[in-house]
């Protein structure tokens, strides 16, 4: 039966016809009730969402001893400043956004602005989508993190040195897509999923394709008194990526637009242990990069070459003195070791070493003194380097 207005307009008028006709009713047709006082009470103010902000510094003096026209170069740098903003987003949201203060270098923006510049690495909503028998289940859309660099992070102070497969550029730590976080009941572990964009949080968009990735963590002591060994992570995590053919428009002289991708693929295992005593990580990341070589034209055909490389990269960071008090002061020495293979089929590879001590001064902020040397093998690209550094963190 179709529903009509006047439908209701009845039953409201039967229903008061009903009212009117009995006793109780007629009494109070009779006797109204005294008119209450007014309400002065002032409506409750809103509360303003609450803003959660926090931050972080990077700054070093560092002091080259290379041999050549580059020694003796020093300088003081503030390398990054984080400053965090989260803010609620109604029920079971949130958000967050992470500006990146970094120093100009690149050339053609220098000539322009030599000085610190901010831009946004994390910009994203969060929705808690599910929780239940401790699983959680979180999604975020936005510039959000990437695969691994940050559970890497989590065990190694990247205000002394990135991340391995950040600084040799296996991927950027950041980028803009569409991520699932699932939690693991009693804190067994992690699966973190990824959608992006490709290129990382420091470019646009430049291709049609996207890239996928996947990191299982597994926590398999946490609820274990083993003490040492309960924060034993084991992680596993894949990268399946794609790049646009830098013959996608084609051009004159070409033999056609090239509409296939070329791969951009990665996987990596990693095995920490943190405890506040010792920290202990090691990792192999594998990647295959296909790149591009010819014109594309009859005389110059485009070729597709390979590039695939591997990494291992271990560390260590050991509490050596503790002082007293509710914040003890503490001193730390730390080790790296990173064997980097940029082209697997030629041999070329590198070495990249770490090795200081770090002072926690305050409970927010600590102090290195770090020596990092490059050292080139078999014809690698890469430049030797040795400098002393002398980094400094702060978090507020």
């Amino acid at each position: 039966m179709p529903f009509w207005p006047g439908r209701v307009f009845c039953a409201i008028g039967f229903a008061a016809l009903f009212a009117s006709a009995t006793p109780d009713s007629a009494a109070a047709q009779q006797q109204p009730p005294a008119t209450p006082p007014p309400d002065t009470t002032p409506p409750a103010a809103r509360r303003a969402p609450q803003l959660d902000f926090s931050g972080v510094i990077f700054a070093n003096y560092q002091y080259r001893l290379d041999r050549g026209p580059a020694r003796s170069a020093n300088k003081f740098d503030i390398e990054r400043v984080y400053l965090n903003f989260r803010l609620p987003a109604g029920e079971r949201a949130s958000v967050r956004v992470t500006t990146d203060l970094f120093q100009q270098t690149s050339s053609g923006n220098d000539q322009y602005y030599r000085g610190w510049v901010l831009r946004a690495k994390y910009a994203y909503l969060q929705y808690d989508y599910l929780k239940r028998g401790g699983l959680t289940a979180v999604a975020r859309l936005g510039l959000v993190h990437n695969v691994f660099i940050d559970h890497d992070d989590s065990f190694w102070p990247r205000w002394i040195s990135s991340a391995a497969v950040d600084r040799f550029g296996f991927f950027s730590s950041a980028d803009a897509g569409l991520v699932t976080l699932i939690t693991f009941p009693g804190k067994r572990g992690e699966l973190y999923a990824t959608l992006v964009n490709g290129p990382g949080y420091t470019s646009r968009e430049t291709d049609r394709f996207k890239d996928y990735a996947a990191r299982v963590t597994l926590t398999p002591l946490a609820g274990s008194s083993t003490g040492f060994w309960r924060t034993l992570a084991l992680t596993g995590w894949m990268y399946d990526g794609a790049v646009g053919s830098r013959f996608a428009s084609g051009g004159t002289g070409q033999v056609g637009p090239i509409g296939s991708s070329l791969e951009r693929d990665r996987w990596g295992v990693f095995a920490a242990v943190k405890d506040p005593r010792l920290t202990l990580a090691a990792q192999y990341s594998n990647r295959r990069d296909q790149g591009e070589a010819g014109d594309n034209t009859a005389l110059s055909p485009r070729v597709v070459v390979d590039s695939s490389g591997s990494l291992i990269s271990t560390y260590a960071v050991a509490r050596l003195l503790r002082g007293r008090g509710k914040a003890p002061r503490q001193l730390h020495a730390l080790a790296r070791l990173d064997r980097v293979t940029t082209h697997r089929d030629r041999g070329d590879r590198h070495h990249l070493v770490v090795g200081g001590l770090i002072w926690d001064f305050t409970s927010a902020a600590s102090l290195s003194l770090d020596y990092q040397e490059v050292l080139p093998e078999r014809g690698s690209a890469a430049a030797p380097n040795k400098a002393v550094f002398m980094h400094l963190v702060a978090r507020f």
